[in-house]
């Protein structure tokens, strides 16, 4: 056994805590699979690669409202596949040759458990090593959820891990879940040329979503695919290639491929957490203080193993919170998830931050709500956009934002006015009237909606 000055388990965000501030200190990285953790390998990234081309075909197919004849060839699957993981597979590998590369750093691939006091096991028969940390970064990530209707039905499926590398898209694809991964997955096989159908036990796709976006873009996708929702999934039936998926309300949905996009599971359950004396949430969550340390001493742990946020520029964050806090013991940072912005990536965006209107009721909080559509700006007319909105919630007594929500082009970025705003404590009126507000921009749905909150003052 060898003991590090360092163990990081995970070369996701957990591999980004160490950079040349660490040069000083005996390093080992762990992890089972390619560097970049999910969100460089099978999550965040090759998604979006993937999402770009199907934005592509969608501004193709829609040519004609702007007066321009084009239309979609055929899409080269192959080649679209190769190009995403041609390139990340690279980055992938570079990014541990870099770390092997590192005087001070040791490489260990396998998984990793914990046995006792900060101590590991890497790998399993003759090829395990065990390995100590005077302090250990759990950094392991989450795995797709799978329901025990797929799990125990004996028939293949997808997940967000493996869909994104399928030689070619389904004929018809079957999504189970109306969440994020579910909404960016089903754009990208709709605009591939698959057949889609949606389901959803909830009422709404997207249902974590404020509810004025969750109807919008329920109706949206309703127009583009099948939508099944308030139905759940009682059992697979069939056979490969050919599944039948039946559910509690309405009639079977016959399918060549199923994708499982139902949530996450934190991995602390891969790594005997409890054996380190790690506590745990209910849902299987690290439990972490705003240090990021767990409750073992010595140990911190970041990402989707602990947060209530699994997003990589949160993970991130994190791992500049614990990197931090490890180098400067005696003066510690606080991790802060207030305003933490998300988007979704379908067609059209959405991006989101702070609360929606329903927490507002629930919260019994004294507040306005101002909604305008992109159409009724100059640059709407320019998009011809006829769903687009911004939504915005500021609190009455204060005049600061409680939430934003954006449902159109280019809504990932338009959202960060306001989350710096809500950052910054910047008053609702004060972000429409101060700044100039580029004429004619998409960001004008933002300052009009901002302009338009009543909050008892009506000065110009």
């Amino acid at each position: 056994m060898r003991t590090h000055d360092l163990v990081i388990v995970g070369a996701g965000s957990g591999n980004a805590v160490v950079d040349e501030r660490f040069s000083h200190l005996d390093v080992a990285v762990i992890d089972e699979g390619p560097f970049g953790g999910t969100c460089l390998n099978r999550g965040c990234i090759p998604s979006k690669m993937l999402v770009h081309v199907a934005d592509l075909i969608d501004t193709i197919r829609d040519a004609g409202r702007f007066g321009v004849e084009a239309r979609p060839g055929r899409v080269d699957w192959p080649a679209v596949r190769e190009r995403v993981f041609g390139r990340l597979d690279q980055e992938a590998a570079e990014g541990e040759q870099g770390r092997r590369s590192s005087a001070n750093v040791d490489v260990f691939k396998g998984r990793a458990r914990f046995t006792g006091d900060r101590t590991l096991t890497v790998g399993t028969g003759a090829d395990t090593v065990t390995v100590r940390g005077e302090q250990v970064v759990v950094a392991v990530g989450s795995r797709p959820a799978v329901p025990p209707p797929v799990r125990d039905g004996g028939l293949p499926y997808e997940t967000s891990d493996t869909v994104m590398r399928l030689d070619r898209p389904p004929r018809h694809l079957a999504v189970l879940g109306g969440g994020y991964i579910a909404a960016e997955l089903a754009h990208v096989f709709h605009a591939a040329g698959s057949r889609i159908t949606v389901i959803e036990q909830e009422d709404t796709l997207l249902p974590a979503q404020d509810e004025t976006v969750a109807a919008a873009c329920t109706a949206i996708a309703s127009k583009r695919y099948d939508v099944r929702t308030g139905t759940a999934l009682t059992r697979v039936e069939g056979e490969p290639g050919r599944l039948r998926l039946v559910l509690d309300d309405g009639p079977a949905v016959e399918a060549d491929t199923l994708l499982v996009a139902v949530g996450r599971t934190p991995n602390s359950d891969r790594i005997d957490a409890g054996r380190a004396g790690i506590d745990l949430h209910d849902d299987g969550r690290i439990v972490v203080d705003a240090f990021q340390r767990t409750s073992a001493a010595g140990v911190f742990a970041l990402g989707d193993v602990s947060t209530p946020f699994p997003l990589r520029h949160v993970a991130n964050r994190e791992a500049h919170v614990v990197a931090h806090n490890l180098l400067h013991p005696d003066a510690p940072i606080r991790t802060s998830h207030e305003a933490v912005p998300a988007a979704v990536f379908t067609h059209p965006q959405i991006a989101q931050v702070g609360r929606t209107e329903q927490q507002c009721r629930q919260e019994g909080l004294d507040y306005a709500v101002s909604v305008r559509r992109f159409a009724d700006t100059a640059y709407g007319w320019a998009l011809e956009d006829t769903t687009g909105f911004c939504k915005v919630l500021a609190d009455r007594r204060t005049g600061l934002l409680l939430g934003a929500h954006i449902l159109g082009p280019q809504a990932a970025s338009l959202i960060q006015p306001l989350v710096i705003a809500m950052s910054l404590d910047i008053k609702a009126l004060d972000l429409a009237r101060s700044p100039l507000w580029i004429h004619p921009a998409p960001t004008e749905v933002v300052s009009d909606a901002l302009r338009d909150l009543d909050l008892g003052d009506r000065k110009p």
